[in-house]
């Protein structure tokens, strides 16, 4: 699974909640859910506040899409 939905299932929180929260659109966080769109900074940095994501795991995530360039 994806690092934003587990960590947004852990939160409980719906795709259309997170959107709320962090002024992103549904589909967007589909899209990154899903792995077909790679977020920008901005949008990372929404993300990794609204969810609590930890250092680690950010670093992991990075790690693993700037292998496939």
């Amino acid at each position: 699974l994806d690092m934003f939905r587990e960590y947004r299932k852990k939160l409980k929180l719906t795709q259309e909640a997170l959107a709320d929260k962090t002024d992103l659109n549904t589909r967007t966080i589909q899209r990154i859910e899903n792995e077909e769109e790679i977020p920008s900074l901005e949008t990372l940095s929404k993300l990794v506040n609204a969810l609590e994501i930890k250092d680690e795991d950010l670093i992991e995530y990075i790690k693993k899409f700037s292998k496939q360039k």
